[in-house]
């Protein structure tokens, strides 16, 4: 299979430093295990592609790709598979191209506006609310507590 480049989801996440010092290389590894995972797994579904690379986006790059872009993005890598399993060679190259050629609009990457006090209480509440009700997490290491009892998260640095 020819290689691929990195796609535009895991490049705004390089560029915007989301895979750390070593986001690049985070990418560059991204696509093989990519190719290898089309390459181990027999009649891959869409929803198994973007599970897979949602994965690796929120485990090394931190993201969670929300912008719509992910079920297009595995739609391209299934066509180009099959072209490429098919021996379709000159097609797969004109599909490359074409992709490499679009001039789509980068997503932007913004923090969010800052919130009153009402608001962050709201979000707090809805937020426990969903945690109740969500899958378990584990962490190997709780933040400290503040003395309310409430847990202080801050932005790395």
């Amino acid at each position: 299979m020819p290689q691929i480049e990195q796609g535009p989801t895991d490049k705004i996440a390089v560029d915007n430093g989301f895979g750390g010092v070593y986001g690049t290389q985070k990418a560059d590894w991204m696509v093989d295990v990519v190719q290898q995972f089309f390459h181990d797994n027999a009649d891959l579904q869409r929803c198994e592609v973007e599970d897979f690379v949602a994965d690796i986006m929120n485990q090394e790059f931190n993201t969670v790709v929300e912008d719509g872009s992910l079920p297009q993005l595995c739609d391209s890598l299934l066509q180009m598979f099959s072209q490429w399993q098919q021996g379709a060679l000159q097609t797969l190259r004109n599909t490359i191209d074409s992709l490499s050629q679009k001039k789509s609009e980068r997503a932007k990457v913004t923090a969010p506006p800052p919130q009153s006090d009402e608001e962050e209480e709201d979000e707090e509440a809805q937020v426990m609310e969903c945690e109740s009700c969500g899958p378990s997490v584990s962490r190997t290491a709780d933040p400290p507590e503040e003395e309310d009892g409430w847990t202080m998260v801050k932005k790395k640095k």
